[in-house]
């Protein structure tokens, strides 16, 4: 409510209060409204007031105050009722309009493809109604980790891991593979490990390294080895199966908030730092990681990473370019292995969690390596949880004298804080960020919305992530619905899918789905992300055409073997 005094209320027409309209003169001695008075503003600047919720004082002197007016503003305002028949009509064309601002509603699906839609939506329609008698069957509604076996004995999910995908643009990366790819690693010889398994919530994690003799310092080195002559293969397996994951049972219960889980989550990197960045090991993880992308049918990578130290049995430390030739030399011998994957490219991205000097010294890396890899080094961001970390206001002046052909792809309002951490969007769109990782608090910054669809900035979207670390419990109520409504440069990625027993991209492009998209979405989403994948990347024009030539033979050898396997009726 806005309170007036008479001296600041000039002489106005006679306006229209709650229940008569009125003609009044503020400076008319006896005026009634006091500083606190129960008036409010009305459309174009109006008073309007509930009289008789005024002391009987205030109305008296009101009522001399003022001329009543008879007014039949408001009930001469109403128009004649459509008929029945014209409201079905203005209905589907309202309908038909909104689905026109849809994510994929430009694209125009083939005979073949309209056969396949109407299967998959079927499938997604089964998925749904589940939810409406009884919403805890929702999946979209519960918890990632609580529904997680019954997604993947879903029909309509295992359609999804056969599709053509496109890329994954957001993923970290010692959090891109399986956790399968951990224990291949600890059956490595010269393993040894410091402290136990833990057995409660809360419990250190054991320390890890690759040395040829027992490690000096504090603790009980033992060579995995020997633990496992002990404890058997199967015991030692599944120990770090559970270990190297935030996946629980109970997951609304195990984790108490955003920073307890960040603080979980960010001890499983340190706790395997030193297994993962063991040479021989960092070169199998990598391979392993893009074998696994190709198999969840991903054939683009853009992954972001720290460059941590590797090291080797001869404690030799790998310099950051080095580090990178590894990732070009594994890339190169995949992509000739599987001249279907369309390439890999690599975002330097440190954590924000830093002082000046260091920070300085990222950007000479990332200059450095930028000149030396042109081809592969894709740009720069900056990574951690937003709400404890340096804001982007700390780094704005020296990222603004970086070279202008190293592009951002910034992670910014991965936050449900509004008017703090949120800020970062703004930021990296003055920037010129050509992606934005997340884009979670976007929802609540109206200026930045119009800038990103004005620039054409794309936002990577990491449902799964988003709930797992907090930020949202319902995937229906995930910011993503709307970008998919209104057609937002949107991709679909993974984020640190190992840490979530989560496939590459699948079981993310299936909550998007099923859980943020409208029940109305289609094939045509679906099919959308994945060329929008292929346009918002750090590729190159004649890149992105070869890759297009590619993945659309990909996509149109899938339609017609999705063909042969549903029924004839659709």
């Amino acid at each position: 409510m806005l309170s007036l005094r008479a001296s600041t209320v000039r002489r106005v027409q006679p306006v229209q209060l709650s229940y008569f309209s009125c003609a009044f003169s503020p400076s008319d001695e006896g005026w009634p409204w006091s500083a606190r008075s129960t008036v409010g503003w009305g459309q174009s600047g109006r008073v309007r007031s509930t009289v008789k919720c005024l002391p009987t004082v205030a109305r008296s002197r009101f009522a001399r105050a003022v001329t009543v007016v008879p007014t039949t503003a408001r009930t001469t305002m109403s128009s004649a009722r459509s008929t029945y028949d014209d409201f079905v009509r203005q209905r589907a064309e309202f309908l038909a309009r909104e689905q026109d601002r849809g994510l994929g509603s430009d694209l125009r699906l083939s005979a073949d493809e309209q056969r396949l839609n109407r299967y998959v939506m079927h499938l997604k329609q089964q998925e749904l109604a589940k939810g409406v008698e009884n919403p805890y069957e929702l999946v979209s509604a519960r918890h990632f980790f609580e529904m997680l076996d019954r997604i993947n004995d879903s029909p309509l999910f295992k359609l999804i891991q056969r599709l053509p995908k496109g890329g994954v643009l957001h993923a970290h990366d010692t959090a891109i593979g399986s956790t399968e790819l951990i224990v291949k690693a600890t059956y490595h010889e010269h393993l040894w490990q410091c402290g136990d398994f833990p057995r409660a919530d809360g419990d250190p994690l054991p320390s890890y390294r690759f040395a040829r003799a027992k490690p000096t310092g504090e603790g009980k080195w033992r060579l995995v080895a020997d633990i496992r002559a002990e404890n058997g293969n199967e015991a030692y397996d599944g120990a770090i199966r559970k270990m190297f994951t935030l996946y629980t049972r109970d997951p609304l219960n195990a984790h108490r908030d955003i920073n307890d889980v960040w603080r979980k989550f960010m001890a499983l990197f340190i706790c395997f730092e030193p297994m993962v960045t063991y040479k021989p090991v960092w070169e199998e993880y990598f391979y392993g990681c893009l074998e696994e992308l190709l198999a969840d049918n991903v054939t683009y990578l853009e992954f972001r990473g720290l460059l941590p130290p590797v090291y080797d049995l001869d404690n030799r430390k790998y310099t950051p370019e080095e580090i990178v030739q590894m990732y070009v030399d594994a890339s190169e011998r995949f992509l000739r292995a599987h001249p279907q994957f369309l390439g890999v490219k690599f975002i330097y991205a440190p954590l924000r969690f830093c002082d000046d000097r260091t920070f300085d010294g990222y950007l000479t890396l990332v200059q450095k390596l930028h000149e030396r890899f042109p081809r592969f080094i894709a740009g720069f961001d900056l990574v951690g949880q937003e709400d404890l970390g340096r804001p982007h206001t700390d780094f704005n002046e020296r990222l603004l004298r970086l070279s202008p052909d190293i592009n951002f792809f910034f992670h910014a309002g991965e936050t449900n804080w509004s008017g703090r951490a949120d800020e970062n969007l703004i930021d990296a769109i003055l920037l010129g960020t050509k992606r934005i990782g997340h884009g979670f608090a976007a929802l609540k910054h109206p200026v930045v919305l119009e800038e990103i669809k004005k620039r054409g900035i794309c936002i990577e979207l990491n449902p799964i992530s988003n709930q797992v670390l907090k930020l949202v419990q319902d995937f229906r109520n995930h910011p993503g619905a709307f970008y998919f409504s209104d057609d937002y440069p949107v991709v679909v990625s993974s984020d640190d899918p190992s840490f979530w027993c989560a496939s590459p991209l699948s079981h993310d492009f299936y909550v998007a789905f099923v859980g943020l998209a409208s029940a109305r979405a289609d094939l045509r989403l679906l099919k959308k992300l994945a060329l929008n994948s292929i346009e918002y990347s750090a590729m190159g024009g004649v890149e992105k055409a070869s890759a297009r030539q590619k993945w659309t033979a990909a996509w149109d050898a899938f339609v017609q073997e999705a063909l042969q396997t549903i029924p004839d009726n659709y």
